[in-house]
């Protein structure tokens, strides 16, 4: 495993130095082979990583089914939602484009949305059955 060391800049190099491992580079077949640059690469994280996120969306339907508005909280609620709308920004601009991550967080962006609402009629506009 080879280690880099990378200095911050107008402080000596002996007080200052942040230690860190370089995965990215292993040895194959006697020559350097760049695991992040390869297209398996690409291809596996461009599909297992949304289908791994597919939970959330998924989590938040089923509640929308099934759970009583008194459970929701409104500070995570906000929280997912910010996520989702941040990382469907992220899936559009990535090239290549990953369309099966925008349509997860797509999904999980309505369902929030739907599930802050459900929060705010219960919370404050007095439709909580008390």
């Amino acid at each position: 495993m080879r280690q880099k060391w990378i200095q911050k800049e107008g402080i000596t190099a002996e007080l200052h130095r942040i230690k860190i491992f370089d995965f990215s580079a292993h040895r194959k077949n006697g020559c350097e082979f760049n695991i992040q640059r390869s297209s398996a690469f690409k291809e596996f994280v461009h599909f297992w990583g949304p289908v791994a996120n597919w939970g959330l969306p998924l989590a938040a339907i089923n509640d929308i089914r099934f759970k009583d508005a008194s459970v929701i909280s409104g500070k995570m609620t906000l929280a997912l939602a910010l996520y989702s709308a941040v990382f469907m920004r992220f899936a559009w601009k990535v090239q290549p484009r990953n369309m099966l991550l925008f349509a997860c967080h797509f999904t999980n962006e309505i369902a929030q949305c739907t599930q802050g609402v459900r929060f705010i009629n219960y919370e404050y506009l007095g439709k909580n059955k008390k």
